[in-house]
């Protein structure tokens, strides 16, 4: 199976998959040394394998309403933003509130963003991600995160064919940007 970097599409679901296969794994460990000990401190090394068992299930658990995008979804934005730089399943905190972004395009000095969430308070996501552009130097960048997803397509696809026309070599800064959204992301 190929591993999916951070921003691609996939990558929350493969998450999830790699923290419950090894949440399994410290739970068969501890009952491994547990069963096979014989004597009281195999049982207490036994036992103390399952808090880190428990830690991760926790946070699958914390985590399970987090889903990637939509397969198909990924392949439409992919072929319509040829030109742009795109960053997939983003979880970030906004609000106090940790908000799932299923698609960021960035394009020179617009960063367009789509998230399935209809609760997700898209202004304060907005606001929140310009304010970290701005603290990384980006000034004067238009941040939009749309929840409607008809739109969110128009503007990038839009936001592809002026820079077909443009041809200006803005792929470093677009890169540095993404770079700054995927650390912010979980």
């Amino acid at each position: 199976m190929k591993k999916i970097q951070k921003g691609d599409p996939g990558y929350l679901d493969q998450i999830k998959r790699n923290r419950i296969i090894l949440a399994v794994l410290w739970f068969a460990a501890a009952a491994v040394i547990f069963f096979a000990a014989g004597n009281m401190a195999g049982c207490i090394i036994g036992l103390l394998c399952c808090i880190p068992g428990l830690v991760t299930l926790l946070r699958v658990i914390l985590r399970r309403q987090l889903v990637s995008v939509d397969r198909s979804r990924a392949e439409e934005i992919l072929a319509k933003t040829g030109l742009l730089t795109t960053c997939f399943d983003l979880a970030l905190k906004s609000g106090g509130k940790l908000t799932e972004v299923d698609c960021f395009v960035i394009s020179s000095y617009n960063v367009y963003g789509y998230t399935h969430d209809e609760k997700a308070d898209v202004e304060e996501l907005s606001g929140s991600v310009r304010r970290v552009l701005e603290e990384n130097g980006y000034t004067g960048i238009t941040v939009k995160v749309l929840d409607r997803y008809k739109p969110f397509l128009a503007r990038v696809e839009g936001a592809n064919n002026i820079a077909s026309v443009e041809h200006e070599d803005t792929k470093e800064r677009e890169a540095e940007i993404r770079r700054l959204l995927l650390e912010r992301s979980i």
